[in-house]
């Protein structure tokens, strides 16, 4: 009788153990799901798009928006030159000096050919206005007065020609002393002081600072696809810079261009900052055909923004069935201007994840915003 009723405390004490071990791990259970629910991070996702703007991607380098060729009219020895390569100047500063010590004798000669003329002139009017009161008072003839009327006349000639035989030198004269036609940077320096200058060949080469756009050569199979106002992408390989900016020139003719069409793309005030002009340019031009094309085979499209790099592999992060993030690889293809093309990995209408409000690894709780 003892034995049985101590086997029923037995199995009873058992039955609360086992319930007490149950409720225990439950409540952990929940615990953890509470836990993990509150330390999720919360993600933005996106279905990739199956389509993409049919973009045209050229190649160009960075130039100055303007550009001078500092030469002179005149021959005549280089007798210094005040600046180097590298060096800022600024607008109508001297940059460069000529011998001018031959046209300062022509500009002398024209100064007495002035003074000769000035006191012709004086004579010839004294001469005018004396025989007009003679001719009044019936003293002088008719053709006396056209005679000295005539010699007044040749007179302011002779003085007038002599004065802009002057401004002719004068002009020569500036000639032998080259200033900066704006505010820039001096790119080049063709010739050394004491070399002798020809009219016509550069000196030196200003370009102006801080003012920077894209030239860029366009195959004639691609150039009715772009015109002006077009939005473009540049990307600047050597600084690892894109910039947004538009197409401003477009030229119709390639006679001398070696059958490239030349196009300009313009730079923002903003991005202009660390750009030198020569730097090479990736540039992706939106094109006059709006329609949606395709890409190749099953490949679909997803902001560069969310892929990852690791060493030499790409891929994104996507949600799992249990909420967590989940690292997939994936095989990229062509870049669709911020877009780019997924080969394989990723399949069409799966989500990803666009954007994350903190770190995000394998296996991280994951909560869509």
């Amino acid at each position: 009788m003892s034995m049985t009723i101590n086997r029923q405390r037995v199995t009873q004490l058992f039955g609360a153990l086992g319930i007490l071990v149950l409720s225990s791990c439950s409540s952990d259970k929940k615990e953890r799901i509470v836990a993990n629910t509150d330390s999720a991070v919360v993600v933005t996702v996106a279905e990739p798009s199956g389509a993409a703007q049919q973009d045209l991607n050229v190649n160009g380098q960075v130039e100055a928006s303007q550009t001078a060729n500092i030469s002179t009219r005149v021959m005549g020895i280089i007798t210094l030159i005040k600046v180097k390569v590298g060096d800022h100047v600024n607008k109508d500063q001297l940059l460069v000096t000529i011998s001018n010590q031959d046209i300062l004798a022509k500009r002398a000669q024209t100064d007495a050919m002035i003074t000769e003329a000035q006191a012709a002139l004086n004579n010839a009017q004294k001469d005018f206005e004396r025989f007009t009161i003679l001719y009044n008072q019936q003293s002088a003839t008719a053709k006396e007065l056209d005679n000295v009327t005539l010699q007044y006349h040749s007179a302011q000639a002779r003085l007038e020609a002599a004065k802009q035989m002057r401004n002719e030198v004068n002009a020569s004269l500036s000639y032998t002393s080259l200033t900066a036609p704006f505010s820039g940077i001096v790119t080049r320096k063709l010739s050394d002081a004491g070399s002798m200058a020809n009219p016509g060949m550069p000196i030196l080469t200003i370009e102006q600072s801080g003012s920077y756009e894209v030239a860029a050569s366009v195959p004639e199979n691609m150039i009715s696809q772009i015109h002006p106002g077009a939005n473009a992408l540049v990307n600047i390989k050597s600084l690892d810079k894109t910039i947004h900016g538009l197409v401003t020139q477009v030229n119709s003719s390639s006679q001398y261009t070696g059958g490239q069409y030349m196009i300009k793309v313009s730079i923002p005030d903003n991005e202009k900052k660390g750009l030198y002009a020569g730097m090479y340019a990736d540039i992706s031009i939106t094109s006059k055909n709006t329609a949606p094309v395709g890409t190749e085979g099953d490949g679909v499209l997803v902001p560069l923004s969310s892929i990852i790099y690791k060493d030499q592999l790409t891929g994104l992060y996507t949600v799992g069935s249990d909420h967590t993030a989940l690292l997939r690889w994936v095989r990229l293809g062509r870049t669709y201007g911020d877009r780019v093309e997924v080969l394989t990995g990723l399949a069409k209408n799966e989500p990803f994840i666009t954007h994350a409000d903190g770190n995000l690894y394998n296996g991280i709780p994951v909560k869509v915003k």
